[in-house]
């Protein structure tokens, strides 16, 4: 068995060989997904990084470069996309260039360096919404596409099976999805994860959107929406990412796309993506419970089930006479 730094060394000399045999230096790792690695390193003195593919992940990581490719043409802030391919013993790569600054949400939200960016990433934000959602569908082959609530319908009905539990909140929830359904038939390339976490920020704003793995042809007020779900205010009192208004939003995408942005079908989207978030938490927690994956991080995640339906409760209020509660 190679040791670790003979392991190294043969990453960087795979690597090397995938930039034409530049001179790759101080490889290291800066985190470790369940579907991917992600490493820094120096290419003859440019940094750099490579985001590598576990094996097991079932999603092509090459359509993921091409909506990079795709969305830097568009014009969104995106790290640029050096290379990306597949390594001799068969995993996905993508290595692009280092885009320096903050992707954690608190010091984002309260750290003093950022305050000018606070007061422009809203509008920011919805630039870079649009832009993502002018992509054209056509330039980008591969994206899936899905009804979501069909989606986590059957996820949620699974989970309370396995679990023997049953969630009401989740529940009133799905209803008043499936009677307000927006009727627009727009489809967009959408990001799917776009939030305070997924975007790098410096103290002038933001500087790139990271992470698109979870891209898809969608409803483009999927992104907003979810942009606006409580749990990624992280403990700010306004709606959109703790940072604006949900008119500075609607009217910075509007300004931008020169289109109509519905607030109706913005909260129906927020409502979908506190729901998704709910049931994603409970599949994070069911590797552990039911012995899949035994770990404090993911039991400790299933507590989080309970502040979705109480942000469910919150994000329908209001809302009742169409579900015929009082």
């Amino acid at each position: 068995m190679s040791s670790p730094r003979e392991s190294t060394d043969d990453f960087a000399a795979a690597i090397s060989t995938a930039l034409g045999g530049r001179n790759v230096e101080g490889l290291s790792r800066l985190s470790g997904g369940a579907s991917r690695e992600t490493w820094r390193f120096e290419a003859d003195g440019e940094a750099l990084i490579i985001q590598r593919q576990r094996s097991g992940d079932t999603r092509d990581m090459e359509v993921e470069a091409s909506v990079l490719r795709a969305a830097d043409t568009a014009g969104v802030p995106v790290p640029r996309l050096i290379a990306s391919g597949r390594f001799d013993e068969g995993a996905r790569y993508m290595i692009q260039s280092w885009v320096d600054g903050e992707t954690i949400a608190r010091k984002i939200l309260r750290d003093d360096v950022y305050s000018t960016a606070r007061r422009s990433l809203v509008g920011q934000f919805a630039t870079a919404l649009a832009a993502v959602h002018s992509i054209p569908i056509d330039d980008v082959a591969g994206l899936p596409t899905n009804d979501q609530v069909a989606q986590y319908r059957q996820s949620l009905d699974d989970l309370d099976a396995q679990l023997d539990q049953s969630h009401p909140a989740f529940e009133l929830a799905f209803r008043w999805l499936d009677r307000n359904r927006p009727s627009s038939a727009r489809r967009a390339v959408v990001h799917g994860d776009f939030r305070l976490g997924n975007v790098m920020v410096g103290p002038e704003g933001l500087r790139a959107v990271l992470d698109w793995e979870l891209a898809h042809i969608g409803d483009p007020m999927e992104d907003l929406g979810w942009l606006c779900v409580r749990a990624w205010r992280f403990g700010s009192e306004l709606p959109v990412a703790g940072l604006g208004t949900y008119d500075a939003l609607l009217s910075g995408y509007r300004a931008a796309t020169g289109s109509p942005a519905d607030p109706d079908a913005l909260r129906w989207w927020e409502v979908l993506g506190t729901l998704k978030w709910g049931i994603m938490c409970m599949l994070q927690a069911s590797a552990h419970l039911l012995g899949f994956s035994r770990s404090h991080e993911l039991a400790a995640i299933g507590r989080r089930v309970c502040e979705n339906e109480y942000d469910i409760m919150l994000a329908l209020e209001g809302r009742w006479s169409s579900l015929g509660v009082s």
